[in-house]
């Protein structure tokens, strides 16, 4: 009974601090997947004839891809868990406040701001 009791606590206890994160501002670009793999919107703008990262990012999510919060710097791209938000800024830097599971790279997003 005691190992029991001590196993629910410790799921508990632990499933509580999973859900503890603080939520942290993430800036970029929203970029789709497959763009953010090769960093740039240039080969697909070319390939396609498309005039801008938005008409991109659209076009590609619309064929499949995610909308992902790509960071230049670091040329990293976290998957946004929340498909609907980043559209009205495609193509755009943004603010993307929420948490990271670090684990699958993916940002629960709280909300979107420029």
């Amino acid at each position: 009974m005691n190992k029991l009791m001590l196993c629910t606590a410790a799921f508990i206890f632990s499933g509580s601090f999973a859900f503890a994160q603080n939520p942290k501002t993430f800036t970029g670009e929203i970029m789709d997947r497959s763009c953010a793999g090769m960093g740039s919107h240039a080969a697909m703008e070319k390939e396609h004839g498309i005039k801008d990262a938005k008409d991109c990012t659209l076009g590609c999510v619309k064929n499949g891809a995610k909308f992902v919060l790509y960071e230049k710097g670091t040329k990293t791209a976290c998957e946004l868990d929340d498909q609907t938000k980043p559209e009205q800024f495609a193509g755009q830097k943004v603010k993307v406040r929420g948490t990271l599971d670090a684990a699958t790279k993916t940002i629960h997003v709280d909300g979107i701001s420029q």
